[in-house]
């Protein structure tokens, strides 16, 4: 009656060793996970009516932006202007841009998720398309894992000197690395406004040619009209011996 016993210990031990892991990095805090300059580009379609919401991470102090931009409206209605809203992790309302193309910019003075919302309500019966930039970035990153570790390779540094070479190559690689992130940040917005106007003459376009083609039918119905109109005109009847011409 050993072998039962032993079998059922061991499938619970091998579960409890080679089970599912819910927390892939139990030692790590939200400060080591999530800490790191990112952004995000892409474009999202909003109903009509409808309100669209994203959340990004940010930590005490550093810096949070979005940017926006209206691509193209189709519907009955064609208001190009979006309502976005900025809300903290506390649920306070930061900031908020109705207009087709904004940018927001803040520090931001909690630390957790930042709520974005779009809200097209100017458009009950049309749905726009929306391009979306949004990120933080780090003008002083230090890693809080290794803050400690760095204190004292700073002390031992400042006593061995002060014109250390890898030092140097070190802070000039972050502020290239700074300058790189500024440029695909504007790099992204200029990318919006581009597509924005290839929307705007596409449409423009397809306006241009549908009037064309209506005018064109038009001027050519009213000179078919005007010259059977001209025609009736100079009409003229056989007349017998016993009838009259008349005018």
């Amino acid at each position: 009656m050993l072998y039962p016993s032993l079998f059922v210990a061991s499938v619970f031990w091998g579960s409890a060793l080679g089970g599912p892991q819910t927390n892939p990095y139990p030692n790590m805090t939200d400060q080591e996970l999530f800490w790191g300059a990112d952004q995000y580009d892409f474009s999202v379609v909003l109903p009509a009516a409808e309100t669209e919401c994203f959340w990004h991470f940010a930590h005490h102090g550093e810096k949070f932006y979005l940017n926006f931009m209206v691509q193209w409206v189709a519907g009955v209605s064609h208001d190009r202007h979006l309502s976005v809203t900025v809300n903290a992790p506390s649920s306070l309302l930061l900031n908020t841009v109705d207009d087709a193309k904004g940018q927001i910019n803040f520090a931001a003075a909690e630390t957790g998720f930042y709520q974005m919302c779009l809200s097209n309500f100017h458009n009950r019966f049309g749905t726009m398309q929306v391009f979306l930039s949004f990120g933080v970035y780090y003008d002083n990153y230090q890693d809080p894992s290794k803050s400690k570790e760095e204190e004292k390779k700073k002390k031992e540094e400042i006593s061995k000197d002060l014109n250390n070479t890898l030092s140097i190559i070190k802070g000039a690689t972050h502020r290239v690395e700074n300058y790189v992130f500024h440029m695909f940040r504007y790099y992204g917005f200029n990318r919006m406004r581009k597509s924005a106007d290839y929307y705007l003459l596409l449409s423009n376009s397809q306006y241009i040619t549908w009037w064309s083609m209506a005018l064109s039918l038009l001027i050519i119905t009213s000179g078919y009209l005007q010259l059977l109109f001209l025609k009736s005109l100079f009409i003229s009847k056989n007349n017998t011996e016993d009838e009259k011409p008349r005018c």
